[in-house]
């Protein structure tokens, strides 16, 4: 569907310049580190501010690649589908906290973050699964008092989509795909985007 995340974020770019020609007091943030590809092509297009949000899973005690739970660097979503022990729970969400640190201040250097007050901000990433990362940054976001929040995404699934919807004024999504395994199985190209990569995306802009 897409060749890699350059081709997803001009055609994502598209849409939204279609749909809103001339957005004023507008941001785009995106979720490192596929995210931040797809972000660049938007904020070039619409000429916009560029940032990042970084958010981390909290996988299950013996099988670290399941989400059971998502943090920001304020915020705790916890899948309904899971139960997880609340001491383990707490335990992973200061580490994980701290590791948002640590890349916050890596990717982006000493810039000063972007007041996101009455700002029009367009959250984005390469795709979403079960959207437990994007959830808490949409959640985060959310308490710094945008205007309004806009989700952009590639290809998601329906019932993630769904969920999402309800917590953001609108979602733009290119493909929604019933029959979704992973994020990847879209693309021709997925390989991993370097933390080299997203410093030197968030320099250019």
């Amino acid at each position: 569907m897409f060749r890699d995340r350059i081709d997803a974020g001009q055609k994502l770019a598209l849409k939204l310049k279609a749909k809103y020609p001339k957005i004023k007091n507008g941001v785009v943030l995106a979720l490192p580190r596929g995210g931040v590809a797809i972000g660049y092509e938007i904020a070039q297009k619409l000429n916009l501010p560029f940032d990042i949000i970084v958010t981390r899973k909290i996988g299950a005690p013996l099988n670290p690649e399941y989400a059971v739970a998502a943090v920001s660097a304020h915020e705790l979503i916890v899948s309904s589908r899971e139960n997880p022990d609340p001491e383990y729970l707490e335990g992973e969400a200061r580490k994980e906290r701290q590791e948002i640190q640590r890349r916050f201040k890596e990717y982006r250097g000493p810039k000063p973050e972007i007041d996101l007050k009455n700002k029009t901000v367009i959250l984005v990433d390469d795709g979403l699964a079960t959207g437990l990362t994007m959830e808490v940054a949409l959640r985060e976001v959310r308490e710094k008092n945008p205007h309004r929040i806009i989700l952009a995404v590639p290809v998601a699934p329906p019932e993630t989509i769904e969920r999402l919807k309800k917590i953001v004024e609108e979602a733009i999504v290119l493909s929604i795909e019933p029959m979704f395994f992973a994020v990847g199985q879209f693309y021709d190209d997925f390989s991993q985007v370097s933390d080299e990569e997203v410093k030197n995306l968030l320099k250019d802009n």
